[in-house]
């Protein structure tokens, strides 16, 4: 029985990528550099920010690439121009939780780059019971180690848990936790045969569609690992407490 729902972001619960392409140029034209062609910014998509950076502007000084990249965020999700997540994927993540399913989120940004998801007044809200991102785990996709602390925390089997990914390294990540994998096509990025050689056990072409496939996810799951426990009570690993649903005790973090 899938426990958990665990969310990938960018492209995932958020079709982000040609908006994040178009903040990056932002922020390298503040800094007075050239902007990079967007063939070299899907190329590296994926990939964590500020290990991109390098690919997609030779030269840049990370730090002060940092410093802008912050504050034109906060321009473009105050202007909503970016992480807009669409209400038929807050309806599905709704039903998910109606349906008894935990519902996380597991991304390589960092913590300044989902603090906004995290925020009181965000449509996230109340409806997740974890965020997983760079700055609370000690491993990153697609190393399979990135889901260690989700699942210490939450004291569920890799087998009772499912990740929803746009990209092979999701696929990856998610193979070697032992996590079933969900590969999310919406943005159009990527295509089926970009994962060739990982288990995927579904692909959507709509974010919303995964609940019908976790619906009927009976005798698909990939092996756990030891005995089916119970949703234990674990450290909160998440940046701010506001967006933390209330539940059942055995359904928190």
């Amino acid at each position: 029985m899938i426990r958990a729902v665990v969310i990938d972001v960018d492209d995932t619960l958020c079709l982000t990528e040609a908006a994040c392409f178009e903040l990056e140029n932002e922020v390298l034209a503040r800094l007075g550099r050239a902007p990079m062609s967007r063939a070299v910014h899907l190329s590296t998509w994926g990939l964590p920010l500020l290990e991109a950076m390098p690919r997609r502007s030779p030269g840049v000084d990370l730090a002060a690439f940092a410093a802008v990249y912050r504050e034109v965020l906060g321009e473009y999700v105050a202007d909503g121009r970016v992480d807009a997540v669409a209400p038929e994927n807050l309806r599905a993540l709704d039903e998910l939780a109606a349906a008894g399913h935990g519902v996380m989120l597991l991304t390589s940004r960092t913590e300044a780059e989902v603090e906004h998801l995290l925020a009181p007044d965000h449509v996230l809200a109340g409806r997740l019971d974890g965020v997983y991102h760079a700055g609370n785990v000690r491993f990153g996709k697609p190393d399979g180690r990135a889901f260690d602390e989700l699942l210490a925390a939450t004291g569920l089997a890799p087998g009772q848990c499912v990740y929803v990914g746009d990209s092979p390294g999701d696929a990856q990540a998610a193979n070697g936790a032992g996590l079933g994998f969900i590969a999310c096509m919406q943005s159009g990025v990527r295509r089926r045969a970009d994962f060739d050689g990982h288990r995927v056990d579904a692909f959507i072409d709509a974010f919303p569609e995964m609940v019908e496939v976790i619906a009927g996810w009976a005798g698909r799951e990939p092996p756990m690992r030891g005995p089916a426990p119970r949703w234990a009570p674990g450290p909160a690993p998440i940046v701010s407490n506001s967006s933390v649903r209330p539940g059942p005790a055995d359904l928190r973090l």
